[in-house]
């Protein structure tokens, strides 16, 4: 059974940092893409940045370029999300996803909140 864990949400300012992070069991996840979306309640989950299995190409959406970094360690099944000069419309709940097309994953993790105030 494929099992996504995210971790290292929180409560920050506007201004400040956060680093996500998400652990991947249950299969071998060698050539899968790895990622993160997040979802505002009543909208729908909106596509954050993915990152391919060997780590050399990266995906990012047009509201979080040049702030959040993605990263993962491919030995551990590891990945990162550092968020840097986090705006409150930044808050939602972040899902950490994994699957072969980085814009439709597979599988998913419950949700991280990660809340920006202002």
């Amino acid at each position: 059974q494929v099992q996504l864990v995210e971790s290292g949400g929180g409560l920050v300012q506007a201004g400040e940092s956060l680093r996500l992070s998400c652990v991947a069991s249950g299969r071998t996840f060698s050539s899968y893409t790895m990622g993160w979306f997040r979802q505002v309640p009543g909208k729908e989950r909106e596509f954050v940045a993915a990152i391919t299995w060997s780590g050399s190409t990266t995906y990012y959406s047009d509201s979080v370029k040049g702030r959040f970094t993605i990263s993962r360690d491919g030995a551990k099944n590891l990945e990162h999300l550092q968020m840097n000069s986090l705006k409150p419309e930044d808050t939602a709940v972040y899902y950490c996803t994994a699957g072969p097309i980085p814009s439709s994953p597979d599988y998913w993790g419950q949700g991280t909140q990660v809340t920006v105030s202002s």
